[in-house]
């Protein structure tokens, strides 16, 4: 399973704007057969999911789409909730999909997939979230408190300091080191954080930080595939390992020499295999 590279959506995906009760979201789909709904993390939209949507859309018919915060989806006002967030996630899967569905996401989006999965478990079969939490706290609390803090001071970070800035965030030393992938990474992380709203993004981490999850995962019965990064900064291993261990149905996977975002500009194939993986094992 070759992956493509990251890039916008071409080629047989069907955009559209879908109305939920609280939010007008822009969704992207492709392919045909089992539902798998792809949930964004914070910052992105629905193209951050374009490798996994197409290579799956063979087999699947792949969902993702733009919440609150980002790209053309328009919600109520902030403050939101993860509640919110999932409440957005669970109504378009009634509304585009036929459920119960596959469901997986990484970082924000891997905590949208839990809530759904506590709050909706007959809409989900399967929950496979990445780079996740039940709750955030230590270094990874500190930081985004800080960048949300950052920004209500209203300092805003210059182009030139952006790509440096959240690449370390995103991938190990090895990917940043590999000018190839530095070179793609510099130009789209200046472009995609230099066009992002202060107030959008504290309303998304906001979210973020307010998340607890901790007792409700203990009666999900929604089976729950945890997936980490070795060498994920933002949400480092032990801190993904007990979302699977309070998880009344929990597995969980560490894969190797890889960050919070290896899945979309790094090693993508190897997630996919695992998520590929997963996803057959379960079905059978």
């Amino acid at each position: 399973m070759k992956s493509e590279a990251f890039g916008q959506f071409h080629g047989g995906v069907k955009l559209e704007h879908v109305q939920t009760s609280g939010a007008r979201m822009r969704v992207a789909q492709v392919g045909t057969g089992p539902d798998i709904v792809w949930v964004p993390g914070g910052d992105s939209p629905a193209e951050a999911w374009r490798q996994q949507m197409m290579l799956f859309s063979e087999q699947y018919r792949s969902t993702s789409y733009d919440p609150r915060g980002v790209g053309e989806t328009t919600s109520d006002e902030a403050p939101w909730s993860i509640n919110d967030f999932a409440r957005d996630c669970a109504e378009l899967i009634e509304s585009v999909c036929t459920p119960p569905v596959i469901l997986s996401g990484l970082s924000m989006g891997g905590l949208i997939t839990q809530q759904v999965a506590i709050d909706y478990p007959h809409l989900v079969r399967l929950a496979i979230p990445m780079g996740t939490s039940a709750y955030i706290d230590g270094f990874t609390r500190d930081w985004m408190e800080a960048e949300v803090q950052l920004r209500r001071d209203g300092i805003t970070l210059p182009d030139y300091f952006l790509a440096p800035h959240y690449a370390a965030y995103a991938l190990p030393a090895k990917a940043l080191g590999d000018s190839e992938i530095w070179g793609s990474v510099k130009s789209a992380y200046t472009a995609r954080f230099s066009e992002r709203k202060p107030q959008d993004l504290i309303d998304q981490w906001e979210a973020c930080l307010d998340f607890d999850c901790r007792q409700a995962l203990k009666t999900c019965p929604v089976p729950m595939h945890v997936i980490a990064f070795s060498e994920d900064v933002q949400t480092p291993p032990a801190m993904v390992k007990e979302v699977a261990e309070l998880a009344m149905h929990g597995v969980f996977y560490e894969l190797s020499e890889l960050g919070h975002v290896s899945v979309a500009r790094h090693r993508a194939d190897e997630v996919n295999r695992l998520l590929f993986e997963i996803i057959q094992t379960h079905s059978a």
